[in-house]
């Protein structure tokens, strides 16, 4: 069984994360394969699934959706795992008393779960450095803000140990029962 794990990263946090999880699988015993999306040629060459991409104002880094809406097909059946790195800081609990994983959970996870049934979902705190270049129109434009350096916390925020127990309940899940 080869895990194929791929993902759409920005800035590099997210390919940290799907390394991450590569790693763990690894370790487990798993044959993995890690790629971002738009280098996979042919998604029916792999037997389990484990999909990410960064987040930004809700939504999935359109790479990752599209990969996951293309491969469908092939997906279906098999056993997909989702994930998402966004928000930022180490507060839990935002301003309105919500959760912030939750709360920050891509809008496209909705329709991905009707269309792919995942085994699991998981939303992951992010990376921002205020210093890397700007990609897109859209960071562009926030960093020519004034304050934008203010509004947003610059730092690595990923939680190592969730990470690896979500890698962990996902080998489990993938690991031939013992005999």
């Amino acid at each position: 069984m080869t895990v194929l794990i791929a993902y759409a990263s920005r800035h590099g946090a997210t390919a940290g994360i799907a390394e991450r999880i590569a790693d763990d699988l690894r370790d487990a015993g798993l044959p993995v394969e890690i790629r971002p999306v738009d280098e996979v040629d042919d998604a029916a060459d792999y037997d389990a699934f484990v999909i990410g991409g960064a987040a930004y104002m809700f939504h999935w880094l359109k790479d990752a959706t599209h990969f996951a809406k293309r491969n469908r097909a092939v997906l279906d059946g098999k056993p997909v795992w989702l994930f998402s790195s966004g928000p930022l800081g180490t507060d839990l609990v935002d301003d309105q008393g919500r959760d912030v994983l939750e709360a920050s959970r891509p809008k496209e996870f909705d329709q991905l779960a009707e269309l792919l049934h995942p085994r699991g979902e998981q939303v992951f705190f992010g990376a921002w450095d205020p210093e890397s270049p700007a990609i897109g129109v859209g960071e562009r434009m926030f960093r020519a803000m004034p304050k934008s350096k203010e509004m947003l916390p610059a730092g690595d925020f990923r939680d190592w140990d969730a990470i690896d127990g979500w890698a962990r309940e996902i080998a489990e899940e993938l690991r031939p029962p013992q005999q």
